[in-house]
């Protein structure tokens, strides 16, 4: 028996669940674990279908979904493939290290094909795990020459995800763009306090007693995409910046592992700037 995903977003309406098992049944398809949510605000409905059976006919199951949803519904049929990904680094090393582990030991739920950094730093750890290395530079060099150069070793590569594992460039609208709802950024303060630059300095001249990370879809807007996961810890008058840093990278690594096994399970939707996450 082969395994099935289906994600269904679309206009709430009665007879939903109803009409979605009825499909499934008539394929032959059973049902191994649903879960649903209900926007009431906006009148929208997700839900999360795991099933197995016979796939030969995804694209007219698909059709057959859609003729029963409203109109403007998504439906996403997702069999079992392991997610590629490119992981884009600058020069700390801590969440790069918990992705190539995992991934060294087959517990990541994800493939890495490349890892791109700006500095050198990070080559030889990368390599010493058998995974390519790329230096591209943004030294000396316009945004756009850089995010191109970016560009073709990532289309080298058959990629579902970017990962900016600490990756300390702001990208570009065209960027973005070119990988919409593919980018995941880890940010190191618990967001929407303190975005951009320096939140750890900033965090201590203002006295915050909770510091924390928060993994997210990179939008046009600087730190401020849909929110996947976050995650807080306790500090005190003892903590300067140095020990707030060294706190919040355990948290960071945590918070950027927590939110790729949910994205590579298929357990997030982005709606608007908010995310519905089916743990």
């Amino acid at each position: 028996m082969k395994k099935l995903t289906i994600l269904i977003s679309c206009p709430d309406q009665v007879g939903l669940v109803t009409n979605i098992t009825r499909v499934l049944a008539s394929h032959q398809l059973n049902i191994v674990a649903m879960r649903e949510f209900v926007d009431e605000e906006n009148k929208a409905f997700f839900t999360r279908i795991a099933c197995t059976g016979d796939l030969e006919e995804t694209e007219k199951l698909r059709v057959k979904l859609l003729e029963n949803l409203p109109n403007a519904a998504d439906v996403n049929l997702i069999t079992e493939q392991e997610k590629q990904v490119a992981v884009l680094v600058t020069k700390e090393y801590h969440c790069l290290s918990e992705i190539l582990i995992k991934n060294q030991f087959k517990t990541l739920g994800a493939n890495v094909q490349c890892v791109i950094g700006n500095y050198e730093i990070l080559r030889n750890f990368t390599e010493m795990l058998g995974i390519p290395y790329f230096h591209i530079s943004h030294e000396n060099k316009e945004k756009e020459q850089f995010e191109s150069e970016i560009k073709e070793i990532i289309n080298q590569f058959d990629i579902d995800y970017l990962v900016l594992a600490k990756f300390m460039r702001i990208l570009s609208a065209d960027f973005v763009k070119d990988y919409a709802g593919k980018i995941i950024n880890i940010h190191h303060s618990f967001l929407p306090a303190f975005i951009g630059a320096n939140p750890y300095r900033r965090a201590f001249e203002r006295g915050v007693k909770i510091i924390g990370a928060t993994a997210h879809f990179v939008t046009n807007n600087l730190d401020e995409g849909p929110i996947i996961t976050q995650h807080t810890t306790h500090i005190d008058h003892n903590f300067g910046v140095k020990e707030m840093i060294r706190a919040g990278k355990e948290i960071e690594k945590k918070v950027l592992l927590d939110a790729l096994e949910l994205i590579f399970e298929d357990r997030v939707f982005v709606s608007g700037n908010k995310t519905i996450v089916f743990k």
